[in-house]
């Protein structure tokens, strides 16, 4: 939860970043990518809130912890990637993206089977 919680102040000072400091740097085309890294990177904070706080009830769950895990990679890779493709220009760095988006699928994958169980 408290990993959650710093994320999406993360997420959110991200954001106010691009709001503010990018707006007038980038083109329109990587201030849309920087939009999506915070997209991408809020909701995830949030699925891995919701993973803390079913975590808390059924800690035995291994889909959980897998799907916290996940979570936390696609942001870092998927997020991570388009951050810093925004930042420098550099496409190079949108062939990591798909591989945060494979984590962020198998999360919910994952997730699901925690709660399930």
């Amino acid at each position: 939860m408290t990993l959650a919680a710093l994320l999406m102040g993360l997420a959110v000072a991200a954001g106010a970043f691009g709001a503010h400091a990018l707006r007038a740097r980038l083109g329109e085309e990587m201030l849309a990518t920087w939009q999506t890294a915070v997209q991408y990177h809020a909701w995830h904070a949030i699925g891995l809130a919701l993973v803390g706080l079913l975590s808390i009830h059924a800690p035995e769950r291994v889909g959980l912890a897998l799907a916290a895990w996940l979570f936390l990679a696609g942001i870092i890779i998927f997020s991570g990637s388009l951050y810093t493709l925004a930042l420098t220009g550099n496409r190079a760095w949108g062939a990591a993206t798909p591989v945060g988006g494979v984590a962020f699928l198998l999360g919910w994958i994952a997730f699901a089977w925690g709660a399930a169980r």
